[in-house]
């Protein structure tokens, strides 16, 4: 199963099944983006929740990722993705559309807002990682450049767009309304990937192993090979990091800055610009510095830039929430374009699942703990001292990368340029450099 793609500008989306699969995805990513809004706004501004209590919404919503991460990639490598991508939405359609039946019949709570993200957390994990594995099946890995760039464009404009309309959604038609926006956008996702064509194959297996040893093994991988192992660290350390800052910051806006819900999305809209540049350019960038030098830049320039979140306050000093959320929006845009392709062209394909899964649990599993750590700092220390906590904490994590083989390198390295099954370096690691 493999796209065949014609020569003219478009690409990949001149191929029916990517471009079906890209159709899913866009509006997929404008609802779960409204989501990330409209939950937390619901939870301050209707049932009046405290900062732990909102943090903990982010808890419950990546825990999945520290539970069943693991797991789910060795059960990806035996099985085809579609079907789990179409079941994970509408199993996620189901649950969200609760949230404003129960708030018309007014017995909505906070436990049932834990309930639903846990519920969309864990089905999210299953398509997440269905999704990075099944792209390389389906365009094959000659195109995962574009593949890559192509989805993180749609992950660049619902950046940019669902901010402002969630905010807008919540302010003219309530945060159950909002809600509904993404259980509806999962249903449009589960009926374009219906509509792909392509057969794909279930993945042949020999002699199966116990799932422990399957996961062991893909562990083994991103252990064994040095650049893995490095943007796993920096994304765990991030993750943790910048979670914490994520669980408080509408908390923030809402009782610091006294911002209404509408100017809230406006803001983020405007911030979040960055993505879409960095969509556009991540390729043509990556090209003329180097990809290694890239990922180096961005860590570094991102980690900065998170220092401004706490600076931001009423009337000019917004713009240092703006100017923070552009810049950190492009550089973690262009992160995962790199970091992503490098990760799906290194692996073999029997292990794709499991290596993407093993990332995500490494890198999203600080999630909730980081969440956790932040709602904790912002009942004790204050919401602009937690700010400032996380910030060090995203910078600090560049060391990672600053301090791994990705130092000397103007590019990555080729994928045979390390033995991965011993760990042992082989003789292509100088032409990265």
């Amino acid at each position: 199963m493999r796209a065949k793609t014609s020569a003219g500008g478009g690409g990949l989306l001149h191929h029916r099944d990517f471009r079906h699969l890209w159709s899913a995805d866009i509006v997929s990513q404008l609802g779960t983006r409204i989501s990330y809004l409209a939950v937390p706004l619901l939870a301050v501004s209707t049932l009046r929740a405290s900062s732990f209590e909102v943090s903990l919404l982010r808890t419950f919503q990546t825990a999945a990722y520290l539970l069943i991460g693991l797991q789910v990639g060795a059960w990806c490598d035996r099985m085809r993705c579609r079907p789990v991508l179409i079941t994970a939405d509408l199993v996620r359609a189901l649950a969200l559309g609760s949230v404003p039946a129960a708030a018309a019949l007014h017995v909505l709570t906070i436990g049932q807002l834990y309930a639903v993200v846990f519920t969309v957390g864990v089905l999210t994990v299953f398509f997440d990682v269905a999704h990075q594995t099944y792209l390389p099946r389906l365009i094959g890995r000659e195109h995962l450049v574009e593949g890559n760039a192509r989805i993180q464009g749609n992950a660049s404009v619902a950046a940019v767009a669902a901010p402002t309309l969630a905010g807008y959604l919540v302010q003219w038609f309530t945060a159950p309304v909002a809600v509904l926006a993404d259980a509806v956008s999962y249903l449009w996702s589960a009926a374009w990937l219906r509509s792909i064509d392509a057969r794909e194959d279930t993945p042949h297996r020999g002699e199966r192993q116990k799932l422990r040893q399957e996961i062991a093994e893909g562990l083994r991988l991103v252990a064994a090979h040095p650049v893995l192992r490095a943007i796993a660290g920096n994304g765990a350390s991030q993750s943790l990091a910048q979670s914490a800052h994520t669980a408080i910051i509408v908390v923030f806006l809402v009782r610091e800055v006294r911002l209404s819900a509408g100017a809230i999305g406006l803001l983020n809209s405007v911030g979040l610009a960055g993505a879409i540049g960095a969509a556009l350019g991540t390729r043509r960038l990556a090209g003329l510095i180097g990809r290694a030098r890239l990922m180096r830049l961005a860590v570094l320039v991102n980690g900065a830039a998170f220092l401004l979140f706490p600076l931001t306050g009423p009337g000019w000093r917004l713009a240092c929430y703006a100017v923070a959320d552009l810049v950190t929006s492009f550089c973690l845009i262009a992160l995962n374009i790199v970091q992503v392709g490098f990760q799906q062209t290194v692996c073999p394909e029997r292990l794709l699942g499991r290596v993407n899964a093993t990332m995500k649990f490494l890198i999203w599993g600080g999630m909730p703990l980081g969440s956790v750590l932040g709602g904790l700092l912002a009942t004790a220390a204050g919401l602009r001292a937690t700010l400032w906590i996380a910030a060090a904490g995203v910078l600090l994590a560049a060391l990672w990368l600053l301090l791994s083989p990705l130092r000397t390198m103007r590019d990555l390295p080729p994928p045979d340029a390390y033995d991965i099954g011993s760990g042992s370096c082989g003789s292509d690691v100088g032409a990265a450099r």
